[in-house]
């Protein structure tokens, strides 16, 4: 997949585009949507509707300040999937946001056995 700059992007991500407009939300509060577009990959139209989601669902609270909208993410909030729900939104934002550890030797994934 292409952007308007020629870049490629992945054709798929871990997290969704709700997920990446919370974040950029979390990270400026006072973001044009038009620069949250931008910054996710997609149109003005879908940061829109997703922030009218995210607003519907109490996950962000939008104040008016002037001619610009500040918003408010309410990290407190858990995760809505039910494989996430013990975290919360700020937990999301914490792991995203960390600052990258030095590499470490990968640690194997432990897979529970079936019975045979």
């Amino acid at each position: 997949m292409r952007t308007a700059e020629g870049e490629t992007r992945p054709a798929w991500t871990f997290l969704t585009n709700h997920a990446h407009v919370l974040l950029c939300l979390a990270r400026d509060p006072e973001a044009r949507l038009r620069d949250v577009a931008e910054q996710v990959g997609v149109t003005e139209r879908a940061v829109q509707r997703i922030v009218t989601e995210l607003e519907e669902a109490g996950y962000v609270e939008r104040a008016r300040e002037g001619r610009r909208n500040t918003y408010v993410v309410r990290s407190e909030l858990p995760l809505r999937h039910p494989i996430e729900q013990h975290r919360s939104v700020a937990s999301l934002i914490d792991l995203v946001d960390a600052v990258a550890p030095t590499r470490k030797a990968a640690v194997p994934i432990r897979r529970a056995r079936t019975a045979s």
